[in-house]
């Protein structure tokens, strides 16, 4: 397993729309295995693969509410409710913001065995689905109809 490098905000790869995986290989169980190093080495809890620089409709979120999931070609079938809270991005970093997204999200994915899953989440988690969901289809949280408002770091250390 290996770190990968987290791509930041300008490289065209977080704005590119990302592929399905049409056959679950070797290569993106690898992908799975690397990005969840990657992610707990950065101190996250959601990494898309366009974050580190690979066009593909894969996913890993890890909160305390759901533990580690692993999405491939994620979809949100469900949400409902909106909620405004702060997100930030590993892509972004230094920077916070409040946006405003579904309050309950439920996703569909395939698993690293190919099983299709259904997960819901509410608060950290719906805002996770939504953020890494984004990230394939080359959105960030600053993006407009996303983004509240910008959060100034200074008065976040008062």
């Amino acid at each position: 397993m290996a770190l990968l490098r987290i791509r930041k905000k300008g490289d065209p790869t977080l704005r590119s729309h990302s592929r399905p995986v049409d056959k679950i290989t070797e290569r993106i169980t690898t992908l799975l295995d690397d990005m969840i190093d990657t992610l707990h080495d950065a101190d996250g809890c959601g990494l898309a693969a366009p974050q580190v620089g690979v066009r593909r409709r894969v996913v890993v979120i890890e909160t305390e509410e759901s533990g580690l999931l692993e999405l491939i070609n994620p979809e949100i079938i469900a949400s409902e409710g909106e909620q405004l809270e702060g997100e930030g991005c590993l892509s972004i970093p230094g920077e916070w913001g409040i946006t405003r997204r579904p309050a309950k999200v439920t996703v569909r994915a395939l698993d690293r065995h190919g099983e299709m899953k259904e997960y819901t989440g509410e608060g950290l988690l719906a805002r996770a689905f939504c953020h890494e969901i984004d990230h394939l289809d080359g959105k960030l949280y600053t993006d407009p109809g996303i983004l509240v408002e910008m959060l100034d770091p200074e008065e976040e250390d008062n």
